[in-house]
């Protein structure tokens, strides 16, 4: 039989300002530890600590711009378009456009922060 979701688990996010983070599927909202899915929604100016994950990261941006650097360079995703972070990849996320960005973050396996290895 399914499981309906009724509704998301607001997380405290990291960054320099505050963030939305509706976890749908995963460790916190459902106890799934194969997989999370989040739907997130970051002002314009966010960033976060880098971070070397141990889970391989799809994200889905849905409006505005989501600013993806990695050890090679940045790249900007935008509104219809998906990026894919691998596992032990060193990345680092930010909204700097006018706007923020709102995406779907799915991690597989699901996000912990035990495994998501953020700079110090």
């Amino acid at each position: 039989m399914p499981t309906l979701v009724a509704q998301p688990t607001r997380i405290r996010a990291a960054g320099t300002k505050p963030k939305l983070i509706d976890e749908f599927i995963g460790r916190v909202n459902t106890k799934t530890s194969g997989v999370s899915v989040a739907h997130m929604r970051s002002p314009q100016g966010w960033e976060e600590p880098g971070q070397t994950p141990e889970f391989d990261e799809f994200t889905i941006v849905l409006k505005g711009t989501l600013r993806v650097k990695h050890k090679n360079g940045e790249l900007d995703v935008e509104a219809g378009q998906a990026v894919i972070a691998h596992r032990g990849e060193w990345i680092q996320y930010s909204t700097p456009a006018e706007g923020g960005a709102e995406y779907i973050a799915v991690c597989l396996p699901a996000f912990a922060m035990e495994t998501v290895h953020r700079d110090p």
